[in-house]
């Protein structure tokens, strides 16, 4: 195995992910803005959850999203 490789893929990856998922989120928060399904609405839970084929690997991480400014 060719560690080298590896992290080089694994951060195109993980990039890959973080920009293709924070894409993705803002264009549902602002639909469901649009809607009206987020009235009052203060934050969101979300989970993401990795998988990796061949290593029997699933891990979740879990936050959440704030819709308001936080207070100065």
């Amino acid at each position: 195995m060719d560690n080298e490789t590896l992290n080089l893929d694994l951060r195109k990856f993980l990039k890959q992910v973080g920009v293709t998922s924070q894409r993705e989120i803002e264009l549902a928060v602002g639909r469901a803005l649009a809607e009206g399904r987020l009235d009052g609405v203060k934050s969101l839970s979300a989970r993401m959850v990795l998988t990796v084929d061949g290593i029997e690997l699933t891990h979740e991480v879990t936050g959440e999203l704030s819709l308001e400014q936080p207070p100065e």
